[in-house]
């Protein structure tokens, strides 16, 4: 099974200025079973940064590309109702309205809201055979509603669990915006609370973005005797910034003992793109 990591596109005045088709001509390049995307596919959530999201993801030739969503999705109050409509609809995992909850916005008041769906989070579980191997791809929304601090709400963890516990699988990821183990001026606030997610249901592998940074580690719980590894892409977004931070990453034979990991930046230079790979792993 091989894998392609992207993250944070930023559609709209964040996104580069590169040429699109040429990227995703070097993305196709490669031989993806799923692509996965780790969120901020728009810079402020506008319905145009969505369908220009929608049209590039569309441009990747993979069986499976699974997308979630980030801070920068979550600028707009029809944030999930877009999402759903042109990014990714897996069938959202929803909470009874007259559940406990503390994270902010959780729920839109329909007082005041014409909106079908009044629930702003968008946590699903999807299941994808290849070689004859179940993968659980877990989705949990770490992002809250006009905050581009990180949050997830305990009951939805709860919910997700119990889901997980019915379904036979071989191998579960996790997918998520904000980091577990890093940080920086806008972290995920309650981090523990999707650590202990991942020690409880023996989680191997996490991906995600937010940070525009690469970040590659393995963590162990010396109490729990559970490891993990967390796999942070850059982004295909960085118009102005002089760092080496676009890029996407390429996993072949993935979750086996010859698990092979490339990184692939993206430069431009007069006009034109140009490519570095190198293998890390």
């Amino acid at each position: 099974m091989n894998i392609i990591h992207i993250s944070d596109l930023h559609f709209g005045p964040r996104h580069w200025d590169g040429d699109d088709k040429l990227l995703l001509e070097k993305i196709n390049s490669y031989k993806a079973d799923i692509v996965i995307n780790t969120g901020d596919n728009t810079t402020d959530g506008l319905e145009d940064e969505y369908i220009d999201a929608s049209v590039f993801l569309k441009g990747i030739k993979s069986e499976h590309v699974i997308s979630i969503n980030g801070n920068h999705d979550k600028r707009n109050l029809r944030s999930h109702e877009l999402f759903t409509k042109y990014i990714h609809n897996a069938g959202i995992i929803p909470l009874p309205k007259d559940a406990k909850t503390r994270k902010k916005h959780i729920y839109l008041d329909r007082k005041i809201t014409n909106i079908d769906n009044i629930f702003t989070d968008i946590n699903f579980i999807k299941e994808i055979s290849i070689n004859k191997q179940k993968l659980l791809i877990i989705s949990i929304d770490s992002s809250e509603l006009y905050n581009d601090n990180g949050s997830v709400e305990k009951a939805i963890l709860d919910e997700v669990s119990n889901k997980i516990r019915g379904i036979k699988h071989d191998l579960s990821i996790l997918l998520t915006h904000y980091s577990l183990l890093g940080t920086d001026d806008f972290p995920l606030k309650n981090s523990s609370l999707l650590i202990n997610f991942v020690s409880e249901h023996k989680i191997k592998y996490v991906f995600c973005g937010h940070t525009h940074q690469l970040d590659l580690r393995k963590t162990t719980d010396i109490y729990n005797g559970h490891s993990f590894s967390q796999f942070m892409c850059g982004t295909l977004s960085s118009c102005n910034n002089p760092n080496e931070d676009n890029m996407f990453l390429y996993y072949e034979n993935f979750g086996e003992n010859n698990m092979s990991i490339y990184l692939t930046r993206i430069f431009q230079e007069m006009g034109k793109l140009h490519f570095r790979e190198e293998k890390v792993l």
